[in-house]
C-alpha cells in the first residue's frame, strides 16, 4: 500500500538561486529603474520558476513609465517573454495541453493569473477573473519579487497558462507571443465568430505588432486584408504580413481597430451586417462620438477584446510554429539590449522611429 503524502496548507518549496536572480524595479515616473537581487524564491504547489531568455518592451510598458497608465509601485514591468523552466513546486505543474512541465522546457506564459473557479473563469473569460493577477502589473512583494518579465527570472503562479514552444523558433518571434500575437489571435477569432473569413474583406487600423499579426492571421484564413496607418513605413511593412487593398467599391465585412486612435473611423467604415473588434483602446483617451442609430440600422456588431485565454495563447504559438513562419515576425524585434540598459531601451521604444519591439536579454 502506498504512502499518502499530506502537505500542510500553504506548503512552499524554497529554491536558492546561485547567482542571485536580478529584477529591474520601476519606482515611478521620472525615476530610473533600480536593480534588486533575489537570492531565492518560495514556490507554492503549481508554481514554476522560469529563467528568462528574452523579454520585449510592449507599448503598455512605455505608457506606464510615461505616467499615462496607472500602476502600483514598486513594480517589475514586462509581460512579453520566453524562458526555460528551472524549478517547480513540489506538486509539479502542467502546461495548457495538460501534460506535466519538465525542467528545461522552453515556454511562454499568459500575462494573466486566474483562479479557474469564479463565474468569469467558468464562462470562458479567465483574463477577467474576479481575483486576477497580471505579470508586470502587480506590486513587488505581494507575490514575491519576480513578478514581471524585466528580470532574469519570473515566478509563474498557479493559474498561469503556460505553453511549451519549439526550440527552433527564435526568441524574437516567441517573446511577443504572450501579448501581441495572442491578443491578435483573440481579436481575429472574435471577428470570425459566426462567419467564415475565407473571402471576407478585413480592414485593420494600426500597423503595430498586434495589427500586423492580425493581418497575417486573417490572411491565412482566406481574408483579403488592408492595413491603415499614418506611417508609410509601417504600411509598407504591412504588405510583408499579407496586407493588400480592399476593392474600392467594397466596404469591409470586419474592422479590427488595433491602434486606439481610429475608433470612430472603424465604426463608420464597416459594412452593413459587419463586425468591429476594438482591441487597441487600452490607454486613456478622449471619448469617441457614438452614433447609436447608425450602428442599429446597419446591424453592426461591436466587440471588445482584451488579452486572451490560455487556449488562444496556445493557438497563437501553433500559428507562429506553422503557417506563421511565412511572415517576418523575427524582424519585429529591431534591437536587443542588455537588461541593465532598460531605461535607455524604454526611451528608445517611445520614439517615433522605434522598431516594433526592443528586446531585453539578461546578462548579455
Amino acid at each position: 500500500m502506498g504512502t499518502l503524502l499530506i502537505r500542510p496548507p500553504g506548503h512552499r518549496r524554497d529554491v536558492a538561486l546561485r547567482p542571485a536572480a536580478t529584477a529591474m524595479v520601476w519606482i515611478g515616473a521620472g525615476h530610473p529603474h533600480e536593480t534588486i537581487a533575489v537570492p531565492g524564491v518560495a514556490l507554492a504547489d503549481g508554481d514554476v520558476l522560469v529563467a528568462v531568455e528574452m523579454s520585449t518592451i510592449c507599448g503598455s510598458d512605455v505608457h506606464t513609465v510615461q505616467g499615462r497608465r496607472s500602476a502600483p509601485v514598486p513594480l517589475v514591468l514586462g509581460h512579453e517573454s520566453v524562458g526555460r523552466v528551472i524549478a517547480t513546486g513540489d506538486a509539479g505543474a502542467s502546461g495548457v495541453d495538460g501534460t506535466p512541465l519538465r525542467i528545461g522546457d522552453r515556454v511562454v506564459w499568459s500575462v494573466t493569473v486566474s483562479c479557474g473557479s469564479c463565474d468569469r473563469c467558468l464562462r470562458g473569460i479567465p483574463q477577467k477573473c474576479r481575483d486576477l493577477g497580471k505579470y508586470g502589473h502587480d506590486r513587488v512583494g505581494v507575490h514575491g519579487d519576480l513578478t514581471g518579465a524585466f528580470a532574469s527570472h519570473v515566478q509563474l503562479r498557479t493559474g498561469t497558462a503556460i505553453v511549451r514552444v519549439p526550440e527552433a523558433l527564435p526568441a524574437a518571434v516567441l517573446a511577443p507571443a504572450s501579448c501581441a500575437t495572442a491578443t491578435a489571435w483573440a481579436a481575429v477569432a472574435r471577428a470570425a465568430q459566426g462567419r467564415d473569413l475565407d473571402g471576407a474583406a478585413v480592414r485593420i487600423h494600426g500597423a503595430g505588432l498586434v495589427g500586423l499579426s492580425a493581418a497575417a492571421i486573417a490572411v491565412e484564413q482566406g481574408a483579403t486584408v488592408e492595413v491603415l496607418d499614418p506611417n508609410p513605413e509601417r504600411r509598407e511593412l504591412a504588405t510583408r504580413f499579407g496586407a493588400t487593398e480592399i476593392a474600392v467599391d467594397r466596404e469591409p465585412d470586419i474592422v479590427i481597430e488595433a491602434s486606439g486612435h481610429a475608433v470612430h473611423d472603424a465604426l463608420e467604415g464597416v459594412a452593413v451586417g459587419g463586425t468591429v473588434v476594438l482591441v487597441g483602446s487600452v490607454f486613456p483617451a478622449d471619448p469617441v462620438p457614438f452614433d447609436a442609430e447608425s450602428i442599429v440600422r446597419r446591424l453592426v456588431t461591436v466587440a471588445g477584446v482584451h488579452n486572451y485565454t490560455g487556449a488562444e495563447l496556445a493557438e497563437a504559438v501553433a500559428f507562429l510554429s506553422g503557417r506563421g513562419r511565412a511572415y517576418p515576425f523575427v524582424d519585429a524585434v529591431g534591437a536587443v539590449r542588455d537588461l541593465s540598459d532598460i531605461d535607455a531601451a524604454l526611451a528608445e521604444a517611445a520614439t517615433p522611429a522605434a522598431p516594433l519591439r526592443i528586446g531585453l536579454v539578461p546578462g548579455r
